[in-house]
């Protein structure tokens, strides 16, 4: 029976598409550096949930876990890495960008929207590098093996307890909650319409990618079954 929940994975894409496909300088391992790398393989759960959504373009070009107004350069179209390696050899010009927001960005929001309903909540599903790049909330930091993040309020806090207890028990490590990542665009702006989580699990290989992608979906297995049962623990989005 596959779990009533809509599985998001939007950074495991390395494609450059071809409306900058002569302008991105980014070499192969550099796309792979600024993505999610293994996520693909970890959060393989399409058979597994009721809605499962991925994209092929990669994080670099257009990162749909940015506000479609950041234009910064670490932003929804960025001007470097995490990295801090340049991405194109000139700024990208507005309608440049604009048409990438149309044809990747938007659609995988409107989706996100329209298959939200009739499910139990959302999982915004990502990788982290063990040691953090120079953007982000924790540059140089050794970070945990797991976050899980709800923003303070996208969803209710005994939800997220209980899906970190479950992940702890399953991957025999600690979880840390909202630190270093409070939540991202994807969890913050869709959780008028159900329930979101935002889940990071470090890249560092304390376990095999296989089994990584198994502990994970026995904790949500565990996890939807304890609020199936308990029909008092859902309060709304």
């Amino acid at each position: 029976m596959r779990l009533p929940v809509l599985i998001s994975v939007p950074h495991a894409g390395l494609e450059v598409p071809e409306e900058v496909g002569d302008k991105c300088i980014l070499r192969t391992r550099e796309l792979i550096a600024d993505s999610d790398e293994g996520a693909s393989e970890i959060y393989n759960y399409e058979s597994d949930v009721a809605v499962f959504m991925t994209t092929n373009i990669a994080r670099a070009i257009v990162d749909l876990n940015r506000s479609p107004n950041d234009f910064g350069a670490d932003g929804v179209v960025k001007t470097h890495t995490c990295w801090g390696i340049p991405i194109y050899q000139k700024t990208l010009l507005k309608d440049q960008a604009k048409i990438l927001l149309d044809r990747y960005y938007r659609p995988y929001h409107t989706k996100l929207s329209v298959l939200s309903k009739n499910v139990l909540f959302g999982l915004d599903c990502h990788t982290m590098s063990a040691i953090a790049p120079p953007v982000g909330p924790d540059p140089g930091q050794e970070r945990p093996k797991v976050c899980l993040s709800n923003a303070g309020a996208t969803c209710p806090q005994s939800w997220l307890d209980l899906l970190a207890g479950y992940l702890a028990e399953e991957l025999v490590v600690e979880v840390s909650k909202n630190e270093p990542f409070k939540g991202g665009h994807i969890i913050r702006s869709h959780s008028k319409e159900i329930p979101w989580i935002q889940l990071e699990l470090s890249r560092a290989p304390f376990l095999s990618l296989d089994a990584k992608r198994s502990k994970i979906l026995r904790s949500l297995r565990r996890f939807c079954k304890a609020l199936c049962d308990d029909k008092t623990s859902y309060i709304g989005p």
